[in-house]
């Protein structure tokens, strides 16, 4: 959609670098960054309790089964579950469904399955011997802990990459888009370190999950707002791209799998999200176990993450500047391969840190107070920040771009199976790849014993992912312009 016909001029000087947005438009735009901004808030602070809950009371290479063998299945049976209900209902009834799906649970956990965990959750591995054994049960046994474990997994996929920007591309024009989605993120990400403060000083867990149902329906009155009094307005409609509504088409699960299969241009996006996954999961979960050694409690473990949201949310921010400016300015290729770029360069240097451990030592000591665990820990503390950063300011916007030439079916189901099941489908390979080597191939072993296997095939990855980059803007500039041919 465009904003009307008579677009003003261009944005110049230091208006066009940190604000270009029109006065017209803050009605729609102030209310959609705020949403963004409560749903990064709720995923920062979920994220950061999940890990702490998980890693302090089942262990760090509890999270590949749970990703492997929960997060996975759970993310296949919501694929299944937001087909059907978008064949049957609007595109603002299934917000409100899926939504309200969330607030629901999370509540239940704030009043019942946290304050009761201890009651729900008996030990069933205390009289196992086998590590694999053991690795499966856990989870299982642990299932308040996994539950919470694997909603705050699926909201992630589900209403930032799903429902939020799935709605950001049905009311916003790729001209639009390309000021719009970076200061989304410039303003959003400010809940990163809101939520950063919140997991360092509330110790309560039943109290953080409260706050993400106060949350969510504050994201839900703004949605209805948004559509009941800004969307309605004509200056944020071009009279000639509204069309009369059309019959809706109704797939089933394999037809549109089938369809969505048959598309080179999602195969290439599904390619990317999973490159994304894969890689940052083969990193984060060996920096996690190097964590958990330097944070052994809840308590310190939580504080942590919690800085991690912090330093996260103030670079995400610059990038935002930053990544508005390239998304403007530079190509669209340009701007996509910034991200696995970043991831990359930090990632290879983490892995140095923990592969040439013994070597460093004696170095680190002689040249700071610090020990070679808490280098390693703050090093992969920031290799998260300045990949994330880069994530959130580029590669989700670059990614959402390439969205907005498809047509609607592509658009909704091709992006429901290309965000939910290929983001979960990332981070489950990365999950499957530590599984295999820690209970198949080389049983009894630690992560860190791993770090040269996992960091060839960290290698590998990236070079997958700069392959899609490539493929997608070749795909990407045909499409766009044959539309602005056609126009």
């Amino acid at each position: 959609m465009a904003d009307g016909k008579n677009e003003p001029k261009e944005f110049t000087g230091w208006r066009s670098i940190f604000w270009p947005i029109y006065s017209y438009e803050l009605k729609k735009f102030l209310p959609m960054a705020l949403m963004m901004m409560g749903i990064l808030f709720n995923y920062s602070v979920m994220r950061g309790t999940k890990d702490s809950l998980v890693v302090t009371n089942m262990g760090a290479e509890t999270i590949p089964t749970l990703k492997l063998w929960f997060v996975l299945p759970a993310a296949v049976l919501f694929m299944i579950a937001y087909s059907k209900l978008s064949n049957i209902f609007s595109k603002n009834t299934v917000f409100y469904i899926v939504t309200s799906f969330f607030l629901g649970y999370f509540a239940l956990f704030a009043l019942i399955l946290y304050p009761f965990h201890d009651f729900l959750t008996p030990d069933w591995t205390s009289t196992m011997t086998s590590d694999f054994a053991k690795s499966l049960v856990t989870p299982v046994q642990g299932w308040v802990f996994s539950s919470f474990y694997v909603m705050a997994e699926l909201w992630g996929s589900a209403m930032i990459s799903l429902m939020f920007w799935r709605f950001a591309n049905d009311v916003t024009s790729l001209k639009q888009s390309k000021r719009f989605y970076a200061m989304f993120g410039f303003i959003a990400n400010g809940a990163l370190i809101v939520s950063g403060e919140v997991l360092k000083t509330v110790k309560d867990v039943s109290l953080v999950s409260g706050i993400t149902v106060a949350v969510c329906l504050i994201i839900i009155g703004l949605y209805y707002w948004l559509n009941e009094y800004v969307l309605t307005d004509p200056r944020f409609f071009n009279p000639d791209e509204i069309k009369k509504p059309k019959k809706k088409v109704k797939l089933s699960l394999g037809e549109s799998m089938n369809y969505i299969l048959h598309s080179k241009y999602l195969g290439y996006i599904v390619l990317l999200v999973v490159c994304y996954g894969i890689s940052i999961n083969l990193v984060e979960v060996m920096w996690k176990d190097q964590v958990r050694l330097l944070c052994p409690t809840k308590e310190e473990f939580s504080g942590f993450m919690g800085g991690l949201q912090i330093w996260t949310g103030g670079a995400t921010i610059f990038f935002m500047l930053v990544g508005a400016n390239i998304l403007r300015r530079c190509s669209w290729f340009t701007a996509a391969m910034i991200t696995p770029l970043m991831v990359f360069v930090t990632g290879l240097i983490f892995f140095a840190c923990i592969i040439f451990k013994e070597a460093l030592s004696p170095v680190v000591g002689a040249c700071c107070s610090l020990s070679i665990l808490e280098v390693i820990a703050y090093m992969g503390l920031a290799q998260n920040v300045l990949a994330k950063g880069v994530k959130y300011s580029l590669f989700d916007s670059t990614k959402e771009m390439s969205y907005i030439p498809l047509d609607d079916e592509l658009k909704s189901k091709g992006k429901a199976a290309v965000d939910v099941i290929g983001g979960r489908a990332g981070k489950s390979g990365g999950a499957a790849i530590n599984f295999v080597l820690l209970n198949l191939i080389f049983i009894g072993s630690k992560l860190a014993e791993l770090a040269p296997v996992i960091a060839g095939i960290f290698v590998v990855i990236l070079l997958l992912w700069f392959y899609a980059v490539r493929g997608l803007n070749v795909e990407f500039l045909k499409l766009t312009t044959t539309k602005d041919s056609q126009q």
